[in-house]
């Protein structure tokens, strides 16, 4: 009698244990069906934009003007008449050689002058007398040519003479050595003392005109193609290249504060480098800038009036060094694209296809993503956005302004 009531107990435990295991079941079947939930990411839109483009080229600057002193005739240097590295002006007497040796063959060549015209005078006064005789047949036609002949070659040595007094007395002028540019003299290669020769190889200092000065920026044949081909395209629109600006970084990676000018561009491309110089002159009122200084230039090749740019954390780079993005779509799907990048401006690449205006570009949350898979996309913050946010005033939680700003925008208003 009492297995019935023992056996009957376990059966009742037992049906509530499987009543039990049922209805915990039904959640985890629904939750399976349900799947995981979807990943956060965050996208920039790509948005079209006009852009001016600008290269950035290397370059050496060189002076507007060089000018290597050397002397027009020989002697010994006397003195000195300049501080090197100074400012020297067009004319200003820079070295003075012995002109003792000088200033003899001028006057030399001033008595001999005398001498030529004391000749000629009493030549022509001999030839009057003779033309005036010949009416009279008081002497032969001989006579009257010779004499004529003596006062034509008189007239000659005068002339002559005159040469040599000009001569003596620009090589008496050439003992002043002058400097044949405005400029800043570098260092003097002779001291007093010292013996010097006409034209010789070594010059006695260096003028160089540094204001305003040049700057020598060489390009690839590759992206001159490239931006003939877009310019023709229509890709970009081109600007006057007499007019074009250019700026200055310098080796320590300031920002020169003069902007130059384009000035030309050699027809003739560098056999060895395979590339063409471009030349650009800038203002160098602070002499900034010297001589032989590497800098960069950047200049503004044309408008692209729908540009593209995506932020480098967004593109990478695939097996074949090819530039890849993951796309989100209208659906919340995850798509691969393969792009072509121009160049990097910022912290931006500008692309040239792969991309459209619209697009959402995922910027964080990659490694997260895959192509194919479903993601919730929120709208990342970009550079832009954060300093418009620096800018903007600050509010309360009822969209007021807070006081310390209240304050300041009613100043702003009241300046307005």
């Amino acid at each position: 009698m009492q297995l019935f009531p023992n056996s009957a107990r376990l059966i009742l435990v037992a049906m509530a244990a499987i009543v039990t295991l049922d209805g915990c079941g039904e959640p985890k079947a629904e939750t399976a069906a349900a799947g995981p939930a979807p990943v956060e990411v965050r996208v920039v839109t790509v948005k079209s934009q006009r852009l001016a483009l600008a290269t950035e080229l290397p370059g050496r600057t060189t002076p507007f003007r060089v000018a290597e002193v050397r002397p027009q005739v020989t002697g010994v240097v006397l003195r000195r008449l300049f501080t090197e590295g100074s400012e020297v002006q067009s004319g200003q007497q820079l070295y003075q050689i012995d002109p003792q040796s000088y200033k003899a063959t001028y006057d030399s060549t001033l008595a001999s002058l005398e001498r030529a015209r004391a000749t000629l005078a009493s030549a022509g006064q001999l030839a009057e007398r003779y033309r005036a005789l010949i009416s009279a047949a008081a002497i032969s036609q001989q006579q009257l040519d010779d004499a004529a002949a003596s006062e034509r070659q008189a007239r000659a040595d005068v002339a002559s003479a005159e040469a040599a007094v000009e001569n003596a007395h620009i090589n008496l002028i050439y003992t002043r050595v002058l400097s044949p540019i405005s400029g800043r003299v570098g260092r003097s290669a002779f001291t007093e003392g010292a013996l010097v020769t006409a034209s010789q190889a070594s010059s006695l200092a260096t003028v160089q005109q540094l204001d305003p000065i040049y700057v020598d920026v060489t390009q690839s044949t590759t992206q001159l193609l490239q931006l003939q081909r877009a310019l023709a395209s229509g890709e970009l629109a081109g600007t006057d290249a007499k007019q074009a600006v250019v700026r200055l970084t310098l080796e320590d990676g300031n920002e020169y504060a003069q902007p130059g000018r384009l000035l030309f561009s050699e027809a003739t491309v560098d056999q060895s480098t395979g590339s063409v110089t471009l030349r650009a002159v800038f203002p160098n009122p602070n002499r900034q800038l010297l001589p032989g200084m590497f800098v960069h230039a950047r200049l503004v090749e044309g408008v692209s009036a729908s540009a593209l740019l995506v932020p480098q954390q967004g593109v990478a780079r695939n097996q074949q060094g090819r530039p890849t993005a993951l796309i989100v779509d209208s659906i919340g799907k995850v798509e691969l694209r393969n792009l072509e990048v121009d160049r990097a401006i910022g912290d931006q690449w500008l692309v040239r296809a792969g991309l459209k205006a619209g697009d959402q570009v995922i910027v964080e949350g990659v490694q997260k993503a895959r192509p194919g898979a479903v993601v919730r996309a929120v709208q990342a913050q970009t550079a832009s956005d954060a300093a418009r946010d620096a800018r903007a005033p600050e509010r309360g939680p009822t969209g007021a302004l807070a006081p310390e700003r209240r304050q300041t925008a009613s100043l702003q208003e009241d300046a307005r």
